[in-house]
């Protein structure tokens, strides 16, 4: 007798993700784990590609034991038939229906081909992206993101550049700065724009998680090694070049976040690493109409959504890090499994990750409060000419006529004008720096398709959603040749 169980698509193979995943298939029910990448890990846990052949990648990554624990795991419940993998899924669309919910995305690299899949039960764990800022110089070649820069080094085993200098803010320069360092680069300067100050004024808050103060520590420590100079309280303000990157200039910050006077200095290098923080990735959950607060996903203490049937963990509900990140996609994962399965969720069951989730939550709460003294006057830093869109190539310049001339009082207003977030990335990379320039919040986009899409894919007909976990279907035999319906059987039309 074939055994029935819920399914549940759990969209991102990240931390969050694969906690929940594997959360969810011990508790009884059947998990699709849908995941753009060729192989599971996420961003934290980004693996080189198997044909490099890396002998040593626990090198390039912290907490590789608990890698390994959860990569085993999964692979337990692969093997079992309980969770079903599938790599290269760019999932575009979340469509809710009776019953359930279809997952709609695209296949390979080619991205030319969709795959239609039924589940009883969505988990988002999208993770999150880079927010970076534009300045003077930050389109040219040899400047990238500093997640850019690391999933080059984990992915590619490939340094962006010989001599680096890794700016902005945020707690992912760190990682970045030392990982750049052991993998041979000189990093001529580590430029914070935050400063000792303001970690001092949340000093309470950092015992609540002294593990990330000893892992904090340990990379002071290794930058140290490396002989890296840390400059806080400074910011690039320009990045210059003929055709490429050969230097920025840094200053340091005044009291009221301006570059002070006479303090400017130019740093060699031929690669920019830079990052202002991280947003949390809810294209989808915008799509199926989920709440958010601010720019992250609301959940309750199941980490469910206030769509029914849709749970999200990780930093799609707020910025946090892979700890936290694992904590909630445990959570969700358990309590999902309950629900679809009709028991009651029982707390006690996820007690242990509840405790580290609200300790963790805490964390950084008081962690990003800290990093908000990043240059506070950094629009009066931007020239007219200076490109914030590059995929629309608009200029600062265009957004002030927008605002300041046109009228524009609303992001969306602004991208009408200006065309500015319009292009490939749809303002994943350009938004914040146009809202900040245009003085507007940045507001839910509530897109229909969370990724561009082929046309030749919406135009075609609908297809029937498959159940990925049930087993291939038999090829048909082969018709004989002079069967009656056969292609070249004497009656055949």
């Amino acid at each position: 007798m074939t055994e029935h169980r819920p399914v549940l698509a759990v969209i991102g193979a990240g931390p969050a993700g694969l906690a929940a995943a594997v959360a969810a298939a011990a508790d009884g029910v059947r998990v699709v784990l849908i995941d753009s990448a060729a192989e599971a890990g996420g961003q934290f846990y980004r693996q080189p590609a198997r044909g490099l052949g890396a002998r040593r990648p626990q090198a390039l990554h912290h907490q590789w034991r608990t890698w390994r624990r959860l990569r085993a795991t999964l692979d337990t419940h692969l093997a079992a038939d309980r969770v079903t993998h599938l790599s290269e899924h760019h999932v575009w669309c979340v469509e809710r229906e009776s019953g359930g919910f279809t997952v709609h995305a695209l296949i390979g690299s080619e991205q030319e081909e969709s795959v239609a899949i039924r589940a009883h039960g969505v988990l988002l764990a999208t993770g999150g992206y880079e927010k970076v800022l534009p300045f003077p110089g930050w389109t040219l070649p040899g400047v990238v993101t500093a997640g850019g820069a690391q999933a080059l080094l984990k992915g590619g085993l490939v340094l962006p550049g010989r001599t680096a200098v890794v700016a902005g803010t945020g707690p992912l320069l760190l990682p970045v700065a030392t990982g750049l360092a052991a993998a041979g680069a000189r990093v001529a300067a580590l430029v914070e724009s935050a400063g000792p100050r303001d970690f001092v004024r949340h000093a309470r808050s950092w015992v609540a998680a002294s593990a990330k103060l000893v892992e904090g520590a340990g990379y002071a420590a290794r930058l140290t090694l490396y002989r890296v100079p840390l400059m806080s309280r400074q910011v690039v303000v320009e990045a210059l070049g003929t055709g490429r990157l050969e230097s920025v200039t840094v200053a340091a910050l005044d009291s009221a976040g301006r570059p002070a006077p006479g303090t400017a200095r130019r740093i060699a290098c031929d690669t920019l690493a830079v990052g202002h923080g991280l947003l949390p990735h809810t294209d989808l959950a915008e799509g199926l109409g989920c709440r958010l607060d601010g720019t992250a996903v609301c959940v309750d203490d199941e980490q469910r959504t206030d769509v029914p049937g849709v749970w999200a963990a990780g930093e799609t509900t707020g910025i946090g890090g892979s700890t936290l990140s694992l904590a909630e996609g445990h959570i969700a994962g358990r309590a999902a499994a309950a629900r679809l399965t009709g028991a009651v969720p029982d707390p006690r069951a996820w007690a242990p990750a509840a405790r580290a989730r609200t300790r963790l939550r805490s964390f950084f709460t008081a962690l990003d409060a800290a990093y908000a003294a990043r240059p506070a006057r950094w629009t009066e830093q931007v020239t007219d000419e200076t490109v914030v869109c590059r995929c629309e190539e608009v200029t600062a310049g265009a957004v002030r006529e927008a605002v300041g001339t046109l009228g524009a009082g609303d992001l969306r207003t602004v991208k009408l004008l200006t065309r500015a977030g319009m292009g490939w990335c749809q303002g994943r990379v350009c938004e914040p720096g146009v809202a900040g320039l245009a003085g507007c919040a940045l507001a839910p986009a509530r897109r229909l398709l969370a990724r561009p899409v082929p046309l030749g894919v919406l135009a075609a007909d609908p297809t029937e959603p498959v159940d990925p976990t049930a087993p291939p279907t038999p090829p048909t035999p082969p018709t004989p040749p002079n069967a009656p319906n056969a292609p070249n059987a004497p009656n055949a039309q």
